[in-house]
């Protein structure tokens, strides 16, 4: 996501500084074509080692560790500490540099969060207003930095805006994502692992359309606000997969289940998520791309441009 916003900001002209701690999940291959443009600087910086911020009207802070079974199994493991260091400690530094500018030199935080936030329902859709519930460890993260987020506005007068999109996929996501492992895992003959039989069921959103909604939020959005954003496209894991297996092999007659592992399950798994999103669409967004059309191209990059 980091990479789309960066390259629609950069190409309505505005000034981007970059700065990312360039971790296992990150592309550098991106800032080859972002350095061409006058107006991007790069760092490459742990958020936790942000100390001073330039003169800038918003701070888009994409920062995170989102792998939500990495989250499961690490905390497990070593308790999970490096969600803790960068979803919630990370934000933490972020909030307190810019509480440390004066009230009117002070930019917007625009803190991306998720939809999982919110957990899981069977039926209907939850609002900006609903209560948080996350259910798993990568979730419980990014909802106490949104309640950090809160609590800094009232208490120092932080300007923010929270996001919270829908599962986002497009060309550049690292191979954890589930569009990206299944074309990893076909091209070397690995069956896809896919939880819970492939019933949880998920709303796509194309980060290029992300993209777009955070250009609209800057442009027309308030400050103190939270938008959700929803892609238009819901579906089972299992539907999605078989998809992108017949994608991959050209071909809608293969038996798409040869290619899948359902012999597996995640611990405490959403069985739904769905997000009222009418908030930001009265600004005028709406997401354009459309999946069944987007993961032709998709799965075709990631044919072409294998990540080990």
């Amino acid at each position: 996501m980091g990479s789309h916003i960066t390259r629609a900001c950069l190409k309505k002209g505005w000034y981007v500084r970059g700065i990312d701690k360039c971790t296992y999940a990150a592309n550098l291959d991106h800032l080859t074509e972002f350095k061409s443009y006058e107006n991007f600087v790069f760092e490459k910086k742990d958020i936790n080692e942000i100390s001073f911020l330039y003169d800038c009207d918003f701070v888009i802070n994409l920062a995170a560790e989102t792998h939500v079974d990495n989250s499961i199994y690490n905390d497990m493991v070593v308790g999970g500490d490096q969600f803790i260091e960068t979803n919630i400690k990370g934000v933490h530094n972020l909030l307190n540099a810019i509480r440390k500018k004066s009230q009117n030199n002070k930019p917007t935080l625009l803190h991306f969060s998720t939809d999982e936030v919110y957990g899981d329902t069977t039926e209907g859709s939850y609002n900006e207003s609903n209560r948080l519930k996350p259910s798993n460890p990568y979730s419980a993260t990014k909802a106490a930095a949104d309640m950090l987020i809160f609590a800094w506005e009232r208490t120092y007068k932080v300007p923010y805006i929270i996001v919270r999109p829908t599962n986002n996929y497009g060309i550049g996501q690292y191979v954890e994502k589930l569009v990206a492992r299944c074309c990893k895992n076909l091209s070397i003959g690995k069956k896809i692992p896919v939880h819970d039989g492939g019933e949880p069921v998920r709303n796509w959103l194309n980060a290029k359309d992300t993209a777009q909604a955070i250009i609209t939020i800057v442009e027309k959005g308030q400050n103190k606000n939270v938008y959700n954003i929803s892609g238009d496209y819901e579906d089972k894991n299992i539907n999605v997969v078989k998809k992108i297996v017949e994608q991959f092999f050209n071909s809608e007659e293969i038996n798409f289940l040869d290619y899948v592992d359902l012999d597996c399950s995640r611990i405490g798994q959403d069985v739904r998520y769905a997000v009222d999103d009418s908030k930001i669409r009265s600004l005028g967004w709406k997401p354009q791309c459309d999946f069944n059309e987007e993961i032709k191209d998709i799965v075709n990059y990631y044919k072409n441009n294998f990540i080990w």
